[in-house]
């Protein structure tokens, strides 16, 4: 009889025992089924700083277990490469590279290139029964000990910043020192866990380091105002880790944003030399106080001037941050720098009675001022196009030609 024939007339029971005894032959195959089964190092010594590749750790799992993995130092130190990680049985090999590092229990120094000396390997399993297995092999890490890499000099100024643009703490700086190249990743931590990055992993040479942080997500939408965490990581070549950490809190947070409620110019018939007076309303419509200077409501231009020329050049275009109403012409051909050369505080307050007197004010959400500016025409044009605009100084206009005004001019 055919032998294919033969097994098909074997009793049902018998075919499963002949398979049963083969899947046991495969399991042998990686360690007689046993919990752990064999475990291998690539090399007995290591020199982690030379060597191109790391060292691989293997072994086999027969069934179903918890894994660690650790290192014990000639002192009973222990360094964990791996803690109760699940591991299913499998026919084929685990493998774990080790670089020469560990993680550590210091806040400051979480992974760390371990000194050269004679070390244990430890592979231990167990499983879900309560039964557990270890091997044990030698192995000598070789070389030089090397330093860690530091972050020197942290300074993160100011501790608090109000991120809404009135160029008083809207940035924060971060400076610091490493003495080795080291790549560096800087984040910040809402309240709410969500992480912000700032610096993601940056080579960094070993110099004086500066970075600047606005208070906001990258894609720049605004967070909210609380205490957040700052960390600064740095990792050198070898894959050592260390961290520096603080705080830094948010207030004031908010996008600075005002219109012109109307505005108007009168009169629209003058004479060469005559005064017309502007009239606008102004109204912060945002959620942040709006700082202001310049030249005060009623304060008198001639079309001559520019508000960087009055008063030996006080009212000077400052940083950022600095708001005012102003007037321009169509015929003005003093280019960019020089556009609405007529500008006025957004203020109805006499400069004595400025926040600081007589230097700045402030704007505060949902007030209202109305702002009076006057002109002096000395220029010899029979019509003038005035019109009005809303500035931030350095930053732009944020509303621009408005109550466009036609000013006849008689000689």
């Amino acid at each position: 009889m055919h032998r294919n024939h033969a097994l098909l007339l074997l009793p049902r029971y018998v075919i499963i025992v002949v398979a049963c005894t083969a899947a046991l032959l495969l399991l042998g195959a990686c360690g007689s089924g046993s919990l752990l089964g064999e475990v291998t190092l690539s090399a007995e010594i290591f020199t982690p700083a030379e060597d191109d590749q790391p060292l691989t750790i293997s072994y086999h799992i027969g069934r179903d277990a918890t894994v660690d993995i650790y290192l014990l130092d000639p002192s009973g130190g222990r360094y964990d490469l791996r803690q109760a990680q699940f591991r299913p049985a499998d026919l084929d090999p685990y493998v774990l590279r080790f670089d020469g590092t560990a993680p550590t229990d210091d806040p400051e120094i979480l992974r760390r290139m371990l000194p050269p000396g004679d070390y244990q390997l430890i592979v231990a399993a167990q499983a879900a029964d309560g039964q557990r297995a270890e091997q044990r092999l030698g192995l000598r890490i070789a070389g030089q000990e090397l330093s860690l890499p530091t972050i020197e000099s942290l300074t993160v100024l100011p501790n608090s910043i109000s991120p809404n643009a009135d160029a008083i703490d809207d940035i924060a700086e971060f400076t610091y020192r490493l003495p080795v190249t080291a790549t560096v990743d800087i984040t910040v931590t809402a309240p709410d866990g969500e992480v912000v990055p700032i610096v993601t992993r940056e080579e960094e040479g070993p110099f004086e380091q500066h970075h600047v942080w606005n208070g906001k997500r990258p894609n720049g939408s605004l967070l909210p105002a609380g205490v957040y965490t700052y960390t600064v990581r740095a990792e050198d070549r070898y894959g050592n880790l260390v961290q520096r950490q603080g705080s830094i809190s948010l207030a004031q947070v908010g996008q600075p944003e005002a219109r012109i409620v109307s505005a108007y110019i009168a009169p629209q018939q003058v004479m060469l030399g005559s005064v017309i007076t502007v009239t606008v309303r102004v109204r912060n419509t945002g959620d942040v106080p709006i700082r202001t200077y310049g030249p005060p409501s009623g304060f008198q231009y001639s079309t001559d001037e520019v508000f960087s020329s009055v008063e030996e050049g006080r009212y000077t275009a400052q940083a950022g941050g600095f708001w005012r109403v102003g007037v321009d012409w169509d015929a003005n051909s003093g280019g960019g720098a020089l556009r609405y050369p007529f500008r006025w505080a957004l203020s109805e307050r006499p400069p004595d009675q400025w926040s600081t007197p007589g230097v700045e004010d402030f704007l505060q959400p949902g007030e209202e001022v109305e702002i009076i500016g006057q002109i002096q025409i000395l220029r010899r044009e029979t019509k003038m196009g005035f019109y009005v605009g809303l500035i931030q100084d350095g930053v732009g206009f944020f509303q621009d030609r408005t109550a466009r005004t036609i000013i006849e001019v008689g000689f």
